[in-house]
């Protein structure tokens, strides 16, 4: 008897211990803050559809001078077990422009950055005065001597001005901002060199997501624009976007991601404003382009059918089948919110999945713009990462 009542307690402490485990899963799968149009109490979960709003303790407004209130509401396993209190913030719904479409960017960074070096030979050696002053691949080069680099000309005039004598370089890497001390050596025709390749602007093909009306701004790729030798993010100075038409496709294969190409038109109809990890963000001045669309908030989003708006032909946006097989509404890539697959027959055998230049394209889910597309799997090209559209409008509002 002793022994089924010890096996007994075994079995319940195993399972307050699973039970335990299970909760504290869900509440880490859970924002502190989710958006909602309807009252706090109602608020569920799509992707989480046995979670519901157990309780709602009294709202408060959040700014004394706007009709946003928010609340405190705990989300309930089966409406009976709390998992977690979340602050609950209702507001008006966002409407934007569905774009879908190729456009150009380009782009003229802050600074020169470090892409390549160059080391001369002599009787002595290999030498290397940057790479000697402590210079690496992708550190972005803002002054010389006092003077601000704007971009390699600004660059190669200091590095001339000095002589030969020792100049002291301002640099970012990453956040850091740092000082090097660089002598530069003279080569055969009496220049002086500092053994560096750099960089100063960037240019591709991507997709517009949506476009605001209520704020004039746009919103596109769903990722920065980086270096494409060092992958360093550009530090942005100024930028534009103009239409492209689609002219050809390279078909994606696992191990082989596949590219639109395109040609670029010469009128620009936006200015960048934001080169940020989540997307390219800026001023609009185009004609008003594609249909009017809410913006799903977070929890709206789900596994299951949807709809990706591109354009792997001319200029014009088209919507094919692909299905969500993953929502994350927590973690620290932001670019990686859902996984998603393309199902559409006739996308899988023009492009072979999602190529490079549809990095942008919108998801649309229950008529909603529920997310945009950022990345490819290159084992897997039908299958990619997406960003919560919700997250980019907020970006887009950050920058106007």
């Amino acid at each position: 008897m002793q022994r089924k009542w010890r096996l007994a307690a075994a079995a319940a402490a195993l399972l307050a211990l699973l039970g335990t485990a299970v909760i504290a899963g869900l509440a880490a799968a859970l924002p502190d803050t989710l958006y909602t149009d309807e009252p706090a109490a109602e608020l569920r979960i799509a992707s989480l559809p046995y979670l519901s709003a157990r309780k709602k303790q009294g709202a408060v407004p959040a700014d004394s001078t706007a009709p946003d209130t928010s609340s405190n509401v705990t989300l309930a396993l089966f409406g009976v077990v709390p998992v977690k209190t979340v602050r609950a913030v209702t507001t008006a719904r966002r409407t934007v422009q569905l774009c879908g479409t190729p456009f150009g960017v380009k782009l003229f960074s802050d600074g020169a950055l470090v892409v390549a070096f160059s080391d001369r030979y002599t009787a002595l050696g290999s030498e290397n005065p940057a790479k000697a002053a402590g210079l690496r691949l992708g550190d972005l080069i803002i002054s010389a001597n006092g003077q601000p680099v704007r971009s390699n000309e600004d660059l190669t005039s200091a590095i001339q001005a000095a002589g030969g004598a020792p100049l002291t370089v301002l640099y970012r890497r990453g956040e850091s901002q740092c000082t090097a001390v660089l002598t530069p050596t003279r080569d055969e025709n009496g220049c002086y060199k500092a053994g560096i390749w750099v960089r100063d602007s960037g240019a591709g093909i991507g997709t517009l997501s949506f476009i605001d009306p209520l704020h004039g701004t746009f919103a596109g790729l769903g990722h920065s624009i980086s270096d494409a030798d060092t992958g360093a993010e550009l530090t942005l100075l100024s930028g534009e976007i103009v239409p492209v038409t689609v002219t050809g496709c390279v078909r994606g294969a696992a191990g082989s991601p596949g590219e639109l190409r395109g040609e670029f038109a010469a009128s620009p109809v936006g200015r960048v404003l934001a080169n940020d990890a989540a997307g390219v963000y800026g001023s609009y001045s185009g004609p008003a382009a594609g249909q009017s669309v809410e913006v799903a908030n977070l929890q709206e989003v789900t596994t299951g059918p949807a709809e990706l708006w591109a354009t792997v032909e001319g200029t014009a946006a088209k919507a094919y089948a692909v299905r969500i097989e993953r929502v994350t509404m927590t973690g620290t890539d932001p670019n990686r919110n859902l996984l998603i697959r393309v199902t559409d027959q006739t996308l899988l055998e023009k492009t072979g999945g999602i190529v490079q230049g549809m990095s942008g394209s919108p998801i649309v889910q229950n008529g909603r713009l529920a997310a945009v597309l950022t990345h490819v799997l290159v084992n897997d090209p039908a299958k990619g990462y997406a960003i919560f559209a919700a997250t980019m409008l907020e970006k887009a509002d950050a920058a106007a």
